[in-house]
């Protein structure tokens, strides 16, 4: 008997052994959060910064603890900005790599196919660059962005030219190529729903040199505001030469490509000064962290980081902070998570709301940007700019 009792007190201790090694094991496991990115194809710059962005994050996450002692393994997949990419990318890391939740998200159509999977699969994806409106218009329990949907980009913008320029009429100059009509498209739309004026509208060849023809047109218009979308040296062209034919109206407002990027900005001339432009982020907004994230980027990878990358910096930090407040490790309380998001990020606050047809949509301001002492400054809204924007934009022979 004695010794039945021993050996049951053996059988005991060593059962107890196993299930504290199996629960060390499972406490040290990884969390593996999924990523889905444009690594290759047309956006591959933009998957690159963003990918870096993530990696970054998600070290600084690990270095601090992780998730209650347990490290964040991010596994991140390749879309190429392909629809049925990104669907099988993700089929995998649910399937293959048991994710619990994913980030990402650039090309909207391919983001759109992996978030209707990711519904149907039950599990949560936190998008922070595809913009069309449609992806948080479907009802989707399992779906939230971070960014701004495109059709609120120009409202910063409208807002300004309306309440405080007060302008009515405008010129258009646009890049004849896929990237110059699309901008018009949308601006036209903009011009038609805010009751601008269009004086004149044209289209030029991409490698102009010569744009006076077009800009003494313009002197005989008059247009209170011109709206240039050109890449940035022909931008300097057209501020160089409207400044030699002394040609000034009350503003210039440039759509940059991809809103406003770092190296846009680099050739954009000394004749650009005054010029404004839209933007999604800068580092020098008041949000905790957002210049600490511009200055450790470009140390580590020796480029600046624009606001993709501030896009993904703060996706990463919002599903580390959703992975800390669910109730369990699983894509169903890591949801409830996610929808009771509401924090403060390099790229703004981040709280998940339902309004008009959006779901779980955060709301985000855009921002209006001026070229100021050489620099473009977030100037409106004015609950964030950190400058007073200049207007009336002094005449040419005015500046110093």
């Amino acid at each position: 008997m004695k010794r039945s009792i021993r050996l049951l007190f053996v059988l005991s201790v060593i059962i107890i052994l196993l299930i504290t090694a199996a629960s060390c094991t499972a406490s040290a496991q990884e969390i593996k959060v999924g990523v889905l990115l444009p690594l290759t194809g047309k956006l591959s710059r933009v998957g690159g910064i963003e990918r870096d962005s993530f990696v970054m994050a998600t070290e600084e996450i690990n270095n601090a603890d992780g998730i209650h002692g347990r490290k964040i393994e991010l596994i991140i997949k390749d879309t190429a900005s392909k629809p049925e990419n990104a669907r099988l990318a993700l089929n995998k890391l649910i399937t293959e790599d048991k994710i619990i939740v994913v980030g990402g998200g650039c090309s909207s159509p391919a983001t759109y196919e992996a978030a209707a999977l990711a519904h149907k699969k039950k599990i949560p994806f936190l998008i922070n660059t595809a913009s069309a409106d449609k992806i948080t218009e479907e009802g989707w329990k399992y779906v939230f962005r971070l960014n701004p949907p495109v059709s609120e980009y120009p409202k910063t913008l409208t807002a300004f030219l309306k309440n405080v320029a007060r302008v009515r009429t405008t010129a258009i100059l646009y890049e004849d190529s896929f990237f110059g009509r699309f901008a018009l498209k949308k601006f036209l739309r903009v011009c038609k729903t805010s009751g601008f004026k269009i004086v004149m509208r044209r289209g030029y060849a991409a490698n102009r040199v010569d744009f006076k023809p077009l800009l003494i047109r313009l002197v005989k218009k008059k247009p209170d505001f011109v709206y240039l979308v050109t890449h940035a040296a022909d931008t300097a062209m057209i501020m160089q030469q409207a400044k030699e034919l002394n040609f000034s109206p009350k503003l210039f407002v440039w759509h940059a490509p991809g809103l406003t990027t770092p190296e846009s900005y680099r050739y954009a001339g000394e004749a650009s000064a005054y010029l404004f432009s839209q933007g999604l982020w800068s580092p020098d907004l008041p949000y905790p962290g957002a210049g600490n994230y511009y200055d450790k980027f470009f140390e580590i990878f020796g480029s600046p980081p624009d606001y993709h990358g501030a896009q993904a910096y703060a996706a990463m930090n919002v599903i580390a902070d959703a992975l800390k407040r669910s109730k369990s490790l699983t894509p169903k309380d890591v949801r409830a998570a996610l929808a009771n998001t509401d924090m403060m990020t390099v790229f703004g606050p981040v709280k998940f709301i339902s309004y008009g047809k959006k779901a779980q949509q955060n709301m985000l301001s855009t921002l209006l940007l001026q070229r100021l002492q050489g620099n473009f400054k977030v100037v409106w809204p004015k609950n964030i700019a950190k400058e007073k924007y200049v207007f009336p934009v002094p005449g040419w022979e005015e500046r110093h």
